[in-house]
């Protein structure tokens, strides 16, 4: 079972949330905090394994400097943070903090779901609507990543080959015909070296950006 705790000062957005997670197996919402103080306590309290912040709550300690505390306190929670502006850029502080995931507040709910069982087995995860070379940059690659030679939008891509995608589904999520599809793959190839999906989960696994087992190489 999967213990979560969810962290907004809206009572009825953390009421949405915990019916969307109410209906889910082997995931319970715990408890629910409306500050930061307040999460901190809980935590403490219940050991929750997800934590779901809010990154955006007025007044009082703000959801970053929560998170920071939070896993000082419970080292074994893993934090999902929540936020409203998608197209923000991701700040580092949140990375150094601990935090493993990052969602926008409007991502469809088996976004969250998947999200939060994710997290829960140990990988990071990015809300797929937010610009994605920025978080791998931070979560995976290190200074030589030759992934950090890729666009935002063929590094966008790349995440979502890697999550077994097909051609069509890339097309129907990023509103790109199949063919400019097939021009960023090709383009990802030649930059990364490789010349097949397998190649490229090999790469990936190498940098950091995947775990072993978990993708189809």
């Amino acid at each position: 079972m999967i213990k979560v705790i969810i962290v907004d000062d809206h009572a009825l957005f953390r009421a949405g949330l915990r019916l969307i997670l109410s209906e889910q197996d082997q995931i319970e919402v715990v408890g629910e905090a409306a500050s930061g103080e307040e999460a901190l306590r809980l935590a403490k309290q219940l050991q929750p394994d997800i934590c779901l912040m809010d990154l955006q709550m007025p007044g009082g300690m703000g959801g970053i400097e929560a998170t920071r505390r939070l896993l000082r306190l419970v080292p074994n929670c893993r934090v999902i943070a929540l936020t409203m502006l998608g197209d923000d850029p991701f700040p580092a502080q949140l990375h150094e903090a601990g935090a493993m995931g990052y969602l926008t507040k409007g991502c469809p709910a088996e976004e969250l779901v998947k999200a939060l069982r994710l997290v829960a087995s140990g990988r990071p995860y990015v809300d797929s609507s937010v610009a994605q070379a920025r978080m791998l940059a931070q979560w995976g690659g290190e200074t030589g990543s030759p992934f950090k030679e890729l666009s935002a939008r063929e590094l966008q891509v790349a995440v979502m080959i890697l999550d077994g995608q097909r051609t069509q589904d890339i097309s129907a999520s990023l509103s790109l015909s199949p063919k400019t599809v097939s021009t960023y793959r090709a383009r990802i190839y030649e930059k990364l070296g490789v010349h097949t999906d397998v190649d490229l989960a090999r790469l990936a696994f190498r940098h950091g950006l995947i775990n072993d087992g978990t993708q189809g190489a």
